[in-house]
């Protein structure tokens, strides 16, 4: 088996994996966890199982400049990017924060023009706008009678960050991939996430009743630690390592389709006409800014 199939493979698992995290996630919040106990619990972790692997894995040291790298990739893929998205997903739904997630692709293809000067193309640009456009529709009209529309909102609008948080750090890990090996850099990434989400989160973690959590909600923790962050991040480094930045973000376009699926299916929501409606411009969206370049 080829690199770029087990690439492939690692992509699809990683994006099917966190599918099914929305509602999982939704389901442990607020009642046995808040979202900072909840941040700090997926980095603590994630940081521990990454480090016992790096037992077994070849030491390499970092490059005093790379630090910097290490340290941004930290801010927006370890503390913004997670915080966002559990807090959004605390107030809004497991379908808006599935369909919301597919937004990260187009905005990957924005930061690409800027920092690395991709050419920008005509049908690319429609397909950014049209893609907003969705993704604004999600945030400003959705509702549901059973939660407050203003938390939705304020929910919809930090699974946004999320999603150009993601984006950023997706585009910006790239470079240290070429370097570095998975374990390497996410054993760094995740000891600085720990130390960085400490002083916000890590009363909250303590506070943390444990004693009220019975079988299920011990392996829907476990799910999240190991599965949505530690095989999460692992499997699209991993992914990385082969793949372009924005190859790996196309994958991210199925996360609202098993997401919907197992949401509606768990009862834990609904799937409306709005949502059809926004996820339709999104997707086109996305299938614009994904087109090959126009040639000259």
């Amino acid at each position: 088996m080829n690199n770029r199939l087990l690439a492939i493979i690692a992509a699809l698992s990683a994006t099917s994996i966190f599918g099914l995290n929305h509602t999982i996630t939704k389901s442990l919040m607020p009642f046995f966890i808040t979202p900072s106990a909840l941040l700090f619990a997926r980095v603590l972790g994630a940081c521990a199982l990454f480090w016992v692997l790096s037992i077994f894995s070849k030491h390499e040291k970092i490059e005093t400049k790379d630090w910097s790298k290490f340290l941004f990739c930290t801010v927006f893929g370890m503390s913004v990017n997670m915080i966002s998205a559990i807090k959004g997903l605390e107030l809004s739904t497991p379908i808006n924060s599935s369909i919301i997630s597919t937004i990260s692709p187009i905005i990957v293809f924005i930061i690409s023009i800027i920092i690395i000067k991709e050419k920008v193309v005509k049908t690319r640009i429609i397909g950014v706008a049209i893609g907003f456009v969705g993704a604004i529709s999600i945030i400003l009209i959705n509702s549901r009678a059973d939660i407050n529309t203003e938390d939705i909102r304020s929910g919809n609008v930090l699974l946004l960050l999320n999603s150009i948080s993601y984006a950023i750090y997706l585009v910006s890990v790239r470079s240290l991939t070429i370097k570095y090996s998975v374990i390497t850099i996410m054993k760094w990434l995740f000891l600085f996430g720990v130390i960085l989400n400490a002083p916000f989160s890590i009363q909250q973690f303590l506070d943390v009743q444990w004693h009220i959590y019975d079988k299920v909600e011990f392996l829907k923790l476990s799910f999240v630690i190991i599965g949505a962050t530690f095989a999460v991040y692992l499997l699209n480094i991993y992914a990385l390592k082969t793949l372009k930045a924005s190859t790996v973000g196309m994958f991210i376009y199925l996360q609202p389709i098993i997401g919907i699926i197992y949401a509606v299916y768990t009862g834990s929501d609904r799937l409306k006409l709005t949502d059809i409606l926004s996820m339709t411009l999104v997707f086109i969206g996305i299938y614009l800014v994904s087109l090959k370049k126009e040639a000259n």
